[in-house]
């Protein structure tokens, strides 16, 4: 039997909307209807009861949820928010600086990025440790070095034998954010020199020219034309800090006390369904974290947008710009 052959191109693409539909269409749609039901997926599919939103007013107003959402705007800005002040003014200095040796140096910073979770983590536990970790380590030689050293060694941690940055509530959330900046500073370093490496050049020589200096150069030529770098990046970086979920619930231990001082909302719903056995709460979390990031997504947006239109209606009022001024 022959098909017709205008169903030809339909047959060709069914295999990817069948796999479309399994994987993807039907885990989303279902999601939500889980989010309406109270459901403990031991007993069965059977036993599911409609509660209509009733688990999202729990998650609502359950005080772990706002204390994991706290935690994750938290994260949000002290590892999220350092990444761009520091990957924008490092890939600039690459781009300008850096001739021989660039694609090493841009791969090494890049490497974390693409490094396992679990490595980082293991790598990350060994420097951490309080007994034997070579930052504890280093920072005991610190306290030998007069002036430098005295206010390290007043900490009381010190004179306990060392920081525990892993079991002490009031390091690990600082610890755990400098590994997630770490691991995400190269990503963001590539973004912005991808986005430097087509700036027109005859632009910093016209400042040149005109007086300007590297600084007015950055300021005036770098930065506004990076914006729509920076949207992307900072819309990237707002999503994936508010999935956090690897890092934290990697290093820490689950069962410490400590561990509810990095519970993120990704961990407060994998909690919520794997050891809780309430997946009908953990999904109403996950659709209540989707408005949120969309939200926030939103608002990143218009934020970009209404300062790229400014900056364009007031070149267009001036006739042109200054950089040496």
């Amino acid at each position: 039997m022959r098909l017709p052959r205008r169903a030809a191109p339909y047959l060709f693409i069914a295999p990817f909307f069948a796999l479309f539909l399994v994987f993807s269409a039907f885990p989303l749609l279902f999601s939500i209807y889980l989010s309406l039901q109270q459901w403990n997926p031991a007993e069965g599919l059977h036993t599911m009861h409609w509660v209509g939103l009733e688990n999202y007013w729990y998650a609502l107003t359950d005080p772990w949820f706002h204390d994991s959402l706290i935690n994750t705007a938290w994260f949000a800005l002290v590892s999220g928010l350092p990444q761009h002040l520091v990957a924008v003014p490092l890939a600039f200095f690459i781009h300008r600086r850096v001739k021989h040796g660039r694609d090493l140096l841009v791969g090494a910073y890049f490497i974390p990025y693409i490094t396992s979770s679990v490595a980082i983590a293991l790598i990350f536990s060994t420097l951490y440790s309080k007994d034997y970790g070579l930052i504890n380590a280093a920072l005991s030689e610190l306290t030998r070095i007069p002036f430098l050293g005295s206010p390290l060694a007043s900490l009381q941690a010190m004179k306990d034998g060392g920081i525990d940055w892993l079991g002490d509530a009031d390091y690990t959330r600082p610890a755990v954010a400098f590994v997630v900046f770490w691991r995400y500073l190269g990503w963001n370093v590539v973004l912005y020199l991808s986005a430097l490496q087509v700036i027109d050049k005859d632009l910093y020589e016209a400042a040149t020219i005109d007086g300007a200096g590297e600084w007015q150069q950055f300021r005036h030529i770098t930065l506004p034309l990076l914006k729509p770098m920076m949207f992307f990046a900072v819309t990237l970086t707002l999503i994936g800090n508010l999935q956090l979920f690897e890092e934290p619930f990697i290093l820490v231990d689950g069962e410490k006390g400590v561990a509810s001082s990095v519970m993120t909302s990704a961990i407060f719903m994998y909690r919520t369904a794997f050891s809780d056995g309430d997946f009908g709460t953990a999904s109403a979390v996950s659709w209540l974290m989707f408005v949120l990031i969309a939200a926030l997504t939103w608002l990143n947006a218009k934020l970009f947008g209404r300062e790229s239109g400014s900056s364009r209606k007031g070149r267009g009022r001036q006739g042109g710009t200054d950089v040496a001024r």
